[in-house]
């Protein structure tokens, strides 16, 4: 008989949505799942907010004493959707508790904080992942299977964009993404760790950065309200402005320790830019394009294909490629944010079920925030700098 887990969701805005849309439908796309996962208990910062969250989302019950809440026997899985500040504080006491733990990316705001957190869910032995989920789409998940399987030879180079702009409207509101004190960074951390665990995931951890960072808009109007809203929303030209002290833009060289070399560019100033979250990967037999805002999707090119056949092919990712089992039964028919997210939770309790580690794990978080670390030393000095 398939296990029920209880779940604790701390935080109740839009990574909580998604999150508790994966924690209800997964069941329906992977069965027999392999636990179900029960959202017990959802937590938000006052009680109003918090039962709003429980009600919306499907949740048993209401708090705003998180403590309280991963230490109760009743929980088994506490779930981290916060801003990035109080990261490090609740994973460390869930891991002391003995909870699995699942935190949304990035890590933590700094190097020193994802030591800490990877140390305490390895001296707990719980289950620990972050949540990079756009390594969960199918296309990006059949890109690993060809490389692993040598079919684009050995990996040269690697080109990644996340080009946003939500952020590009100087009158956007000062949303605690523009704060260092609680994001830890801009762009390099928001979006910019989420191609670096791609680029991890599909070519081998990054060696040395050399950057350059820049913040456009140096102030953005204070926020009113509890809720946090991202620069699309509520502009205002009026009122008090606060400052903004993290990047907007980055722009990066890399060498892999593999041998590999590479660029990296992130930002959310790019008029005209929604998600728009490339790969181009070149291998000494082929190559490989994939695009998120095409997320069905992957470009091939392979070398040993005759030569009135070569040219690039696109591959419409269905129920032949990974994970196709759970989705939908013919390809091209369409997945979204949602199913990268549903997957990201299978994956997360089939870890828990099987003992396996999850993947990417704390510790892999942690190289991640050493990548970010580089990125923003090497923006201030201009240099090659080592992870």
């Amino acid at each position: 008989m398939t296990k029920t887990m209880n779940v604790a969701m701390i935080g109740g805005g839009f990574m909580g949505k998604a999150h508790a849309m994966a924690y209800a439908s997964m069941p329906m796309f992977f069965w027999p799942a392999p636990a179900i996962p029960h959202r017990k208990v959802v937590v938000d910062v006052d009680q109003a907010m918090a039962e709003e969250a429980r009600a919306r989302f499907g949740f048993d019950e209401a708090s705003t004493d998180w403590k309280a809440v991963v230490n109760r026997d009743d929980i088994d899985v506490v779930d981290i959707c916060t801003p990035n500040n109080i990261h490090a504080e609740i994973a460390i006491e869930a891991a002391r508790a003995g909870k699995h733990i699942i935190c949304e990316k990035p890590l933590s705001r700094t190097v020193e904080e994802a030591v800490e957190m990877a140390k305490a869910v390895a001296e707990a032995g719980v289950t620990n992942m972050v949540a990079y989920n756009y390594r969960r789409t199918p296309a990006v998940a059949l890109a690993k299977k060809f490389i692993d399987e040598g079919r684009i030879g050995k990996i040269l180079n690697f080109r990644g964009t996340y080009l946003q702009d939500w952020s590009a409207d100087p009158d956007g509101p000062l949303s605690w993404r523009f704060q260092k004190k609680i994001a830890g960074s801009g762009a390099i951390g928001d979006i910019g760790t989420h191609v670096v665990d791609m680029a991890h995931y599909l070519v081998g951890p990054v060696a040395e950065v050399n950057a350059i960072t820049r913040t456009y808009v140096p102030t953005r109007p204070v926020q009113s309200g509890g809720v946090d809203k991202l620069g699309a929303s509520d502009k205002s030209a009026d009122g008090p402005r606060g400052d903004v002290d993290v990047d907007d833009e980055f722009t990066s060289l890399l060498k892999f320790e593999n041998g590999a070399i590479g660029s990296l560019e992130a930002t959310r100033n790019g008029w005209g830019r929604n998600n728009f979250i490339t790969l181009e990967i070149h291998g000494t037999k082929g190559s490989i394009h994939f695009n998120y805002e095409r997320r069905d999707e992957l470009q091939v090119y392979f070398a040993d294909d005759p030569g009135d056949a070569r040219g690039f092919r696109t591959i419409y990712t269905g129920p032949a490629h990974p994970y196709g089992e759970g989705l939908w039964p013919i390809p091209a028919l369409g997945i979204g944010y949602s199913e990268t997210k549903i997957i990201e939770c299978r994956d997360f309790f089939a870890a828990i079920a099987s003992g396996e580690p999850a993947s990417p794990s704390f510790a892999d978080g942690l190289l991640i925030e050493r990548v970010a670390d580089a990125l923003i030393r090497s923006g201030e000095t201009g240099a090659w700098t080592a992870v």
